[in-house]
């Protein structure tokens, strides 16, 4: 009895020690996320502001994390707002700094990626290139798009639910 209790315990504490490793992983693919943003040129200062800034809020949602979503998306918002014709895009980003339910940010990122999509897909890019990439499953079976400055799936739609759930469906380069 005491064997199988020790044994018990033993995969239990390795099972708890791959899941912090794997948080490591993700993370660091997060930070990998963000850094590389830099290695995107886009002609338009505030095109690529509104990129950053994206990247950030998706970060944040792949994390599960509600609150850095509200900060990033409060920041996104300013800087949609003061790019003319992008004044609808910044109230849905609006939408997602009024909440803390993950849910509901994730259902309005959905509608935000569309349109930040739209807006890249238009842009001179002088270097780099940024995915667009799609879960079929986000949206109760509707699928969801979102941006990644990397080629590696991280899925802001459900995050470490489903982390690697999608696939690259269009690539926007640099000219």
């Amino acid at each position: 009895m005491k064997r199988i209790l020790g044994i018990a315990i033993l995969a239990t504490l390795m099972a708890c020690n791959q899941a912090e490793k794997k948080s490591t992983e993700n993370t660091d693919s997060l930070q990998q996320d963000s850094s590389l943003v830099s290695n995107i040129t886009i002609k338009d200062e505030k095109k690529s502001n509104i990129l950053k800034q994206y990247i950030d809020l998706k970060n944040a949602l792949v994390s599960s994390d509600a609150d850095a979503a509200q900060k990033s998306a409060t920041v996104l918002e300013t800087s949609l707002a003061n790019y003319e014709g992008c004044e609808p895009t910044a109230e849905i980003a609006a939408k997602i700094a009024s909440t803390s339910d993950l849910v509901t940010q994730r259902k309005n990122f959905t509608v935000l990626s569309a349109d930040v999509i739209a807006l890249l897909k238009n842009t001179d890019i002088e270097a780099g290139t940024i995915y667009v990439q799609h879960c079929p499953m986000a949206n109760k079976g509707d699928g969801g798009d979102w941006l990644s400055t990397e080629k590696e799936i991280r899925n802001p739609y459900y995050g470490n639910e489903m982390l690697e759930c999608g696939r690259v469906a269009e690539e926007i380069n640099g000219k």
